[in-house]
């Protein structure tokens, strides 16, 4: 069973059909647009099948408390549990705890410490980081070429340090320019985390800004973090024609800014078909069925010349 899933077979996994399940479902948090749209998926997909009930939870970013509703779930009596991890290093004590009850479960979106050791009747759902950033990275590098921009400067802004998407989207970056991918030389100022959140990444734009540092682009591990520099560069009168932005997600707040000319760079990724791939996956293990212990969903690159093809994905 510990084989990767890739499209064709996600495809054949997506035709599950499951009777009489309930299904736990902890959620990091509820207040982020990206999950919102994975939590949906799952919803919708549970809405479109017969006899299927998903409890949805929120886990508000705190670990102890999504560690307390997987064992609310596991003594409920639930058969089978989604997880999409607060923490992504701390998710070796859930994993136990489903393990031991027999109960499947299937991480979401966030890639678990012990992926590569879970036991059979658990699995991962997501798309591979690799690919997140690297598809950023090289679209920013190419438009900063076509721009003439070389050196560049850049700020580069990570989401929650405790979290696998984080630290690859971040290594990814320094891979592109590492291996020589970036069609320009880049001089970084600063990298800092805003968590994912608009409100800091605005936050810590602003604190950038008050440096006084000349720079040509902003690369951000989310699209939230994005929107919330390109929030402050507007705030203090910064033309958005006179540097590069970019982001991951492709959510409908970062391809408004698209259209509207602010951001120049995202890469979608499918939340919704996560959220149903992570259903579909815990209905299959709820029913003794073998399912493949990981399954991608493929990220693609959003830039102007492509974003209506997007504007009404998520």
């Amino acid at each position: 069973m510990k084989k990767t899933l890739t499209v064709a077979a996600f495809a054949s996994l997506m035709s599950t059909t499951a009777m009489a399940e309930t299904i736990g479902v902890s959620m990091a948090l509820f207040d982020d647009n990206f999950l919102t749209v994975l939590r949906n998926g799952i919803q919708e997909q549970a809405d479109g099948m017969d006899g299927v009930d998903v409890q949805i939870e929120d886990a508000q970013n705190d670990v102890a408390r999504q560690l307390d509703q997987i064992n609310n779930f596991v003594a409920s009596g639930v058969d089978a549990i989604i997880v999409n991890p607060v923490d992504t290093s701390a998710t070796e004590a859930m994993t136990q705890a489903a393990e031991a009850a027999g109960v499947p479960l299937v991480y979401v979106n966030r890639q678990p410490i012990n992926v590569d050791t879970l036991p059979d009747n658990q699995a991962f759902v997501a798309s591979n980081e690799v690919e997140s950033g690297t598809l950023e990275t090289i679209a920013m590098c190419d438009q900063l070429a076509a721009e003439g921009t070389d050196p560049a400067r850049v700020y580069i802004m990570m989401g929650e340090l405790s979290n696998q998407a984080a630290v690859v989207r971040t290594q990814d970056i320094d891979d592109v320019i590492a291996n020589g991918q970036c069609a320009v030389e880049i001089e970084e100022i600063d990298r800092q985390t805003a968590n994912w959140s608009r409100e800091q990444a605005n936050s810590l734009m602003t604190n950038w800004l008050s440096s006084g540092e000349s720079f040509d682009a902003v690369i951000a591990n989310n699209d939230e973090m994005a929107l919330g520099a390109i929030q402050a560069m507007k705030a203090a009168g910064i033309g958005m024609d006179t540097v590069v932005v970019g982001g991951v997600d492709a959510t409908q707040d970062a391809l408004a800014a698209m259209q509207a000319g602010d951001l120049d760079v995202t890469v979608f990724q499918n939340a919704a078909a996560q959220g149903g791939g992570a259903l579909e996956a815990a209905l299959a293990l709820a029913n003794g069925e073998d399912v493949e212990q990981k399954v991608y969903v493929p990220f693609e690159l959003v830039t102007p010349d492509n974003m209506a093809d997007y504007m009404s994905s998520n």
